[in-house]
């Protein structure tokens, strides 16, 4: 069709949650398109990520975002019908180590939140970790935090797959096309247009491009704080395998592992973290052998002896001014919405962003969670959401 009511640039993991969470509403009798350049999804961030969630956040809004996650992805059939399968929530949590009083202050402080919203965060001595994960070396460690409760990782590619299964069989149209320009009058976007020369007319437009939002919202003369930035993961098998599950073990190095599967996940940023291209997947190799493998070492004595499976590097759409997402109609252009900037957090935090977003496109207002503070007038007045743990 030439003309739709939402027009959504952008159809992986947040793009299809809007799509699919919009599409459902029974007030919406409208028409959505979701505009997607790759629809195979080969470098998107959502086919590159570890599929994890966490309530171990240091503010309010992310743990709300992140317990109705949880609700989601545990009442998976409910929201996608009898048909849908089941989501396993593997639910053996974080574990972030401070080696310094100011971190484990930080962590002290985040438990205190999280635990008065009722998360099971609980903040571990050195003794405590070492009774009950003997395979860590502690002798620097101060403190951890620790949630087993609703904290893990899950099957992110099911969870996506229905997004888009569920949002198509509702009415909404999926488009190959790479949007090159949008038509703005005024206060408001009025159409897309795409590499192919078609023009698309939107009574609302929707910028879910991942880490080309900027990209995106230059279309429309305005500005997100968004840039590419490369994150490497790592598949390992361990000649000593651990007698328990690993948590997902953030370092104060930075590098974190997990058990995965059979094998275990380790990851990282690069050292100098900066804004890259689209297209640069580039792999550095000698991270690997210089800091993950002797971090990995290090810190669990068994992983000695361990042999690389596979590498892949995605990319965070990373919010230069607090890593934390931005969400809701921008104030200059009242019908041009955000979901952008989700830096590493996307996955979990689609089920209540993509709801919330669906609640404002539709009614004007959100009706469940208010995400609120994700709104761009932080953007606009330098004001940082500030998570104090992040990875």
């Amino acid at each position: 069709m030439s003309s739709y009511d939402i027009v959504i640039i952008g159809g992986a993991m947040i793009g299809s949650s809007i799509a699919y969470w919009t599409s459902r509403d029974p007030d919406f009798t409208g028409r959505i398109a979701v505009i997607e350049r790759d629809p195979s999804y080969e470098f998107a961030s959502t086919t590159h990520t570890n599929s994890c969630i966490r309530q171990q956040f240091g503010t309010r809004i992310n743990i709300q975002i992140s317990q109705f996650g949880v609700e989601f992805i545990k009442d998976f059939k409910h929201y996608m019908g009898a048909d849908a399968p089941e989501i396993r929530l593997h639910s053996f949590g974080y574990l972030y180590l401070a080696d310094t009083e100011k971190f484990a202050d930080v962590l002290r402080d985040n438990q205190r939140l999280q635990a008065d919203m009722g998360a099971g965060t609980r903040i571990m001595s050195r003794n405590e970790l070492a009774a009950a994960y003997p395979f860590y070396n502690l002798d620097d460690v101060i403190c951890g935090s620790h949630n087993t409760l609703n904290e893990g990782y899950f099957d992110g590619g099911t969870i996506f797959d229905w997004f888009r299964k569920k949002a198509r069989a509702q009415g909404v149209d999926y488009i190959k096309g790479e949007v090159t320009a949008i038509s703005r009058t005024g206060e408001s976007v009025t159409s897309v247009t795409l590499a192919d020369g078609t023009e698309i007319s939107a009574g609302k437009i929707v910028n879910a491009s991942g880490p080309r939002a900027n990209v995106t919202a230059q279309m429309a003369g305005l500005h997100v704080p968004v840039e590419a930035r490369r994150r490497f993961t790592f598949i390992f098998d361990a000649a000593h395998r651990l007698d328990r599950d690993l948590p997902l073990t953030i370092d104060p190095s930075g590098v974190h592992m997990r058990t995965d599967g059979r094998y275990y996940m380790a990851g990282c940023p690069p050292g100098d973290d900066p804004n890259v291209d689209f297209d640069d997947f580039t792999m550095d190799h000698q991270i690997w052998e210089d800091k993950v493998w002797p971090v990995l070492a290090t810190r669990v004595p068994a992983f000695e002896q361990i042999k690389l499976i596979n590498t892949w590097v995605g990319h965070y759409a990373y919010n230069t001014l607090d890593q934390n997402a931005i969400v809701g109609a921008h104030p200059e252009v009242g019908n041009f919405y955000l979901a952008n900037g989700f830096s590493g957090h996307g996955l979990q935090q689609s089920p209540a962003v993509g709801r919330g977003l669906a609640e404002l496109l539709v009614h004007g207002a959100y009706r469940t969670l208010d995400l609120a503070p994700l709104g761009y007038d932080r953007i606009a007045s330098n004001t940082p959401l500030l998570e104090r743990a992040v990875i």
